[in-house]
């Protein structure tokens, strides 16, 4: 069980705010899963105009959350070297079956859960799911490849 805080997560994702999405990883299992978290705040940038005094975390934001916990899944699986993984990025290649069941508001804590449904080389395929408070809000199926930079 591997459990990663928002400076180790910044030395494998490229993102950075107001596009990291990845706050903690609680637990990892190599070429299995991935449990992680964000914690919702008002202060993001994303509420200012989603919507005004009606504030939603939007689907789309969810999803690149989702993609971002898969991608700390695929290259922590891969057992890259820090020098490898400076190297690669992760291309999404398609998301599909994705479903939105409850909104997601500030002050959540959103929780991901993504586990690896197939891995062949650098691609992956992926199911996707977004809780808050034990409730499924969100899931989707991903496909990705990491790829050379």
């Amino acid at each position: 069980m591997m459990i990663m805080d928002v400076t180790e997560i910044q030395e494998i994702l490229p993102h950075r705010y107001p596009f990291l999405l990845v706050d903690r990883v609680t637990e990892l299992v190599k070429g299995e899963v991935i449990y992680s978290y964000k914690n919702v705040s008002i202060s993001e940038p994303v509420f200012q105009g989603h919507f005004p005094g009606h504030p939603i975390y939007p689907g789309v934001m969810i999803l690149e959350g989702m993609a971002q916990a898969g991608g700390i899944l695929a290259f922590k699986s891969m057992d890259l070297t820090p020098e490898d993984t400076a190297n690669k990025v992760v291309y999404f290649m398609s998301i599909d079956k994705a479903k939105f069941r409850a909104p997601v508001k500030p002050g959540d804590k959103l929780e991901y859960k993504i586990t690896v449904l197939k891995n062949k080389g650098p691609i992956w395929v992926l199911k996707g799911e977004a809780f808050v408070d034990g409730k499924l809000t969100s899931e989707a199926e991903l496909k990705a490849m990491i790829v050379d930079k």
